[in-house]
């Protein structure tokens, strides 16, 4: 049993503040998982369990866990005064994070990418990462001033989904570009406007290799971004809607270009 000042339960302190976590999880090498489905997905895709912590009524459901596996139980009130929430799926567990590929080696691997630029909403990263498994988009690639993908948020809102698709974050931006483009990719920037294509009508050269390009909610691709694209491309909309939410359009257009 783990009291709420138990220095063990270090990893699952103030889950809710973001700052804290960021400074935390990520140079320490770890990430927190909520729920059974994700954990168990984790586990599958062979990150290293560090610990879980356990609502005492629900031991009983990780039993089958290796017997190295360090389990720690508690009430809820104390799950939630360790947290900062009521943590209604009753479980959290630490994993160690492992090493990203590196650029060149993410994309000899792909035949389809997602290319994002400043996405640093945890719950549009964790849709869009959630749809790329769904839909054909084999690897992603992260600009520097992304969010990331094995916080919390983003891989709850993500079921796990982010386990299945590599990523890698590209330092040198948007030079990296270039190195998508050298690699055989056609860079299609999602982005309104008259001179963009609609999407249905690509090209079957286009659609052969491409790297989806997408943007932050809001400001959407940058200047330099938009100008190292091939072909800009966008979908096509109704009663003066201009633009979707970056995971919605996200989902369209992977499954347009999966067809």
């Amino acid at each position: 049993m783990a009291g709420a000042d138990d220095a063990r339960i270090g990893d699952f302190r103030a889950l809710t503040d973001l700052e804290l976590r960021t400074r935390w999880e990520p140079p320490n090498g770890l990430f927190i998982a909520e729920g059974e489905l994700v954990i168990r997905r984790a586990l599958r895709a062979g990150y290293r369990l560090r610990s879980i912590l356990v609502d005492e009524k629900r031991t009983d459901q990780f039993a089958d866990l290796p017997d190295d596996a360090v389990v720690y139980a508690a009430s809820p009130a104390v799950l939630e005064s360790i947290t900062g929430f009521h943590v209604h799926r009753g479980v959290l567990a630490s994993f160690h994070r492992r090493p990203l590929p590196s650029l060149p080696e993410l994309l000899s691997g792909a035949r389809r990418l997602a290319v994002l630029e400043g996405l640093n909403t945890h719950t549009n990263l964790g849709a869009l990462f959630r749809s790329a498994a769904a839909l054909g988009i084999d690897a992603v690639v992260l600009s520097p001033n992304c969010a990331d993908p094995l916080y919390r948020r983003a891989v709850r809102v993500s079921m796990g989904e982010v386990f299945a698709i590599p990523y890698a974050k590209a330092d040198a931006w948007p030079d990296a570009l270039k190195v998508v483009s050298a690699a055989g990719f056609r860079l299609l920037a999602l982005t309104p406007g008259d001179d963009s294509v609609p999407l249905q009508e690509l090209s079957a050269a286009d659609r052969r290799r491409p790297a989806l390009m997408l943007g932050a909610e809001g400001p959407g691709l940058t200047r330099s971004a938009l100008a190292a694209a091939d072909v800009r491309v966008a979908i096509p909309m109704q009663n003066g809607v201009d633009s979707l939410n970056v995971a919605t359009a996200a989902a369209i257009a992977f499954w347009e270009l999966s067809r």
